[in-house]
């Protein structure tokens, strides 16, 4: 069954903060991921997921593939660490600066992994995909997730333990 232009529309604004999401994941940078989503959507409003798939499956394949062309062409990486977080709900002032700054400091440490483990660990982590699912959207072996998330846990986990000399 073909979506029309409407339902296509529909569900790409549903699916902008997940994209958003998984474009600082790939870029490391919240301008960069803005420029990334904007070239996403419009590659998929002018050429649509085919009959049968999971547009937000699609959608992920193309925003990384399309990464990947910028990188190409550009022959550089960011290292801007990610910079939105989460505080709907929070009103406990100490809960809330705790949390700030966990949140700042996984930033941060996720800003050190490389792009392909940042990728991975978002795909599964945060959308939560199964390693089948990433697998097949980051067009890789599972093996290759499963050891690429392996190494970004413990990476995240070690540099987190890791006190955080004060500036």
């Amino acid at each position: 069954m073909t979506r029309k232009r409407g339902e296509l529309e529909d569900e790409l604004v549903e699916l902008l903060p997940r994209l958003r999401r998984f474009g600082v994941a790939l870029t490391g940078s919240r301008h960069d991921a803005d420029d990334l989503v904007q070239a996403t959507v419009r590659r998929i409003l002018e050429k649509p997921a085919p009959d049968g798939v999971e547009l937000a499956r699609w959608a992920f394949r193309v925003s990384r593939n399309m990464w990947i062309d910028e990188i190409r062409s550009r022959k550089v990486r960011t290292a801007t660490p990610l910079e939105d977080a989460p505080e709907a709900g929070v009103t406990d002032g100490e809960k809330m600066v705790m949390d700030r700054l966990l949140f700042d400091q996984v930033n941060r440490s996720m800003a050190t992994l490389p792009e392909d483990q940042r990728a991975v660990m978002t795909l599964v982590a945060v959308e939560g995909y199964s390693y089948k699912e990433t697998a097949q959207i980051l067009e890789i072996p599972i093996g290759t997730v499963m050891s690429r998330l392996s190494r970004a846990r413990s990476a995240l986990a070690e540099l987190i333990a890791t006190p955080q000399s004060a500036v």
